[in-house]
């Protein structure tokens, strides 16, 4: 699924949303349930039926929250994991969608209150360009995709219009009384300036506020979401899901940062121990829990090769059908001896024909290639080849690198003008979580 980026992010749409598949389908009572009841089988309904009817789940200040907006919700969070929930996994999924839709409802209603209500056409505006320039659609298709995967138009107009809501909110009545004073941010740059050659970080954050009185809750769902992350569940969409950090728009992406800014130790510790592509947490911290996964890392001011653009010739021949798995070894060595005995690019483009390749080159960025043939380019000097890689079905290829440039080393880090940014962010967040928990306990929630 196609995830909205930085750009929605400003607008106030942070929903992610792409190739949406189908959603899961509840699971049934056992029949033997009936039984106390002592109903006969054969029955005749005396009232008006209507299946598209729901009864409210909760009205929050006088606004009804719908067993079908749940609904809805929750298909667009299946289909961004990819995967099929187990029935356990979906009732705590429902449950919470439920709390983010109070709270997506009384954030709009501030905004309401506030006289800063969204337009309709606004929320449209948004809606039709997230159609045509994140899914290549007319809204109209928009409108018929959402459905086909059990969602509608207007859960994700409903999204929409909380967080632009929400961010008109911040940048009134929160973002003009945030202050950082120079004494700060030149005291952090000192810092960043003294670890000049150490490493630089691209973490995922999942932020989940606590209370003394929610925080075993709280630790219970953080882990239950590292279970599932372990488990091959999508970062970006539990973040944008989940997360109460100003990040959770952009799927929990920090950017590039060294641990400095984190400004807390512990995070710092735990941060620097991880690996590309591990996770860590929850880690209980001030206030809450926190989740983290490091993307990526490289070395502060050192160009890292691996932001090479690299100029590449695919070799790729194809396994006729039906081969034993002895005779798909035979047929790849000899593809690869053949390939070892090319003489560079120049070469490669005619005599790979002698022995039934294609050849297709390309430039590109080194870091767009899977992490384990970024490994292996590495290695290679003008000329050579990769290992054979590929599929039976698909066939078998390699890439011969052809030329390389190399980046260009940078300076060492953020400005202050950048620093400044990310206090201020940082701390527009923490105003903003006990912004909202003030709407929650002025709330009048009626459950049903």
């Amino acid at each position: 699924m196609t995830a909205l980026t930085k750009t929605f992010k400003r607008i106030g749409c942070g929903v992610a949303l792409a190739a949406l598949c189908a959603v899961a389908a509840h699971g049934q009572e056992d029949a033997s349930s009936s039984d106390a009841f002592n109903i006969p089988e054969n029955i005749s309904i005396l009232g008006p039926s209507d299946p598209n009817l729901r009864k409210a789940t909760a009205t929050v200040n006088g606004t009804i929250i719908t067993g079908t907006d749940v609904d809805h919700r929750v298909a667009l969070i299946i289909d961004a994991n990819e995967a099929q929930p187990s029935e356990e996994e979906l009732q705590r999924l429902r449950l919470q969608v439920f709390r983010n839709l109070i709270d997506e409802t009384l954030q709009i209603q501030e905004a309401t209150a506030q006289q800063l209500t969204v337009a309709a056409e606004e929320v449209s505006e948004t809606y039709n360009r997230l159609a045509t320039e994140r899914f290549n659609r007319t809204p109209a298709q928009l409108d018929a995709y959402l459905i086909s995967v059990g969602s509608s138009p207007a859960s994700l107009k409903r999204q929409i219009e909380g967080e632009m809501a929400w961010d008109r909110l911040l940048r009134r009545n929160v973002a003009p009384f945030v202050q950082v004073s120079a004494g700060e941010v030149n005291e952090l740059f000192e810092r960043m300036e003294q670890s000049r050659g150490t490493e630089e970080f691209r973490l995922g954050e999942i932020y989940l506020s606590a209370t003394p009185a929610s925080r075993e809750a709280v630790a219970q769902n953080a882990r239950r979401i590292v279970d599932q992350l372990r488990e091959g569940g999508s970062f970006v969409a539990y973040a944008r899901q989940f997360s109460e950090a100003s990040t959770a728009a952009v799927g929990g992406d920090l950017g590039w940062i060294r641990l400095e800014q984190l400004q807390n130790p512990q995070l710092e510790e735990v941060a620097r121990a991880l690996g590309p592509g591990q996770l860590a947490g929850p880690i209980e911290i001030p206030g809450g829990f926190s989740i983290l996964y490091l993307i990526d890392k490289r070395q502060v001011g050192v160009a890292d090769p691996r932001d090479a653009i690299v100029s590449l010739l695919q070799i790729a021949v194809e396994l006729p059908q039906g081969l034993s798995e002895e005779q798909a070894r035979e047929r790849i060595a000899s593809f690869q001896q053949s390939v070892s005995q090319l003489r560079g690019c120049g070469d490669a483009q005619t005599a790979a024909a002698s022995f039934g390749a294609q050849v297709v080159g390309n430039d590109i960025a080194m870091r767009a290639l899977p992490e384990a043939l970024q490994n292996e380019i590495l290695k290679l000097n003008i000329g050579q080849s990769t290992p054979p890689f590929g599929t039976l079905e698909e066939g078998v290829r390699v890439l011969m690198l052809c030329g390389r440039d190399d980046p260009a080393s940078e300076a060492g880090g953020p400005d202050r003008e950048t620093i400044l940014s990310q206090m201020e962010e940082d701390r527009i967040n923490k105003r903003a979580q006990r912004y909202l928990r003030d709407l929650r306990r002025d709330a009048v929630i009626d459950y049903n």
